[in-house]
């Protein structure tokens, strides 16, 4: 990687959500399924002629510190056998709280791309664990494929999902996933269930119950959605919420009634990540 580069940084959602038990650090035991889309952020890497990182553009309200992106390429610094200033450029289109996997996705993004760039020579699945430390959700991305996962998220087995159409609606109301998980009412004693089960007979959110309760606006946008679809739900703490559907064409004739104080977009559900598939295909 000698000249810029435009990568991916695909979203994700939960097309289910079990919360099974929670583990003596304060994290939870969770069983979910990952599906990526084809549909997302992109990052832009451009290696510099010094030594610097820098990030474009700036996210009002993010201090450099605290940034994914940022954070990921700092991991990979000492590491680096070819190191080289770097200038990444966001083009953000994902919302921000909205259970899509965005900022972990852009920081996946970032690791796949370094350790090529920089010749860290992490292998994919040590790359994993070096994203574990920035997100329970950035090992699925680095992994690069649609996966179940147990424990906090990071314990992943690829699955093959049915590549439907989905519409996302966003409520201008982000969900704040640290009070969804400290909260006293959320369900944390759902019966664990095997990835055959989930195949079969599909899942549930657990967060969706208490979610709809203290975020009005994203009642409102299931509430909305059902009245087209029976498959309504909420992706990981919202406020993002989905449906799939057979064809684009039924999704985005949908789409196209959404209330135009909520954002949207249709996207097709895919198993292999769109970066790996510019990273690496032959």
């Amino acid at each position: 990687m000698n000249s810029s580069v435009t990568l991916p940084a695909p979203a994700k959602l939960n097309l289910c959500l079990h919360i099974v038990g929670r583990r003596h650090d304060g994290y939870h035991e969770l069983q979910t399924a990952f599906q990526l889309l084809d549909y997302g952020d992109e990052l832009t890497f451009s290696p510099r002629a010094d030594t610097y990182i820098h990030l474009h553009p700036a996210i009002e309200g993010l201090p450099l510190k605290d940034n994914l992106i940022w954070r990921a390429a700092q991991l990979l610094r000492p590491r680096a056998r070819a190191y080289t200033g770097v200038d990444i450029t966001l083009r953000k289109r994902l919302p921000m709280g909205g259970g899509l996997g965005g900022g972990s996705s852009d920081a996946a993004t970032t690791l796949l791309a370094l350790n090529q760039l920089w010749d860290c020579q992490y292998s994919n699945k040590e790359l994993q664990t070096v994203g574990l430390q920035l997100g329970a959700d950035v090992p699925v991305f680095v992994a690069g494929h649609s996966a179940w996962a147990e424990g906090i998220g990071e314990r992943l087995v690829p699955i093959e999902l049915p590549e439907r159409w989905f519409l996302v609606v966003t409520p201008p109301t982000p969900v704040a996933t640290g009070t969804i998980f400290c909260h006293k009412d959320l369900t944390r004693d759902t019966a664990p269930i095997t990835v055959a089960a989930f195949l079969e007979r599909g899942g549930k959110n657990d967060c969706q119950p208490l979610v709809r309760k203290l975020y009005p606006e994203v009642d409102k946008a299931l509430i909305w959605l059902e009245n087209f679809v029976s498959n309504a739900t909420m992706s990981g703490t919202g406020a993002s919420v989905f449906a799939s559907f057979e064809s684009e064409a039924e999704a985005r004739e949908v789409q196209g009634k959404t209330p135009t104080d909520w954002s949207s977009f249709v996207a097709r559900g895919v198993n292999l990540s769109p970066v790996h598939d510019r990273l690496f295909k032959a």
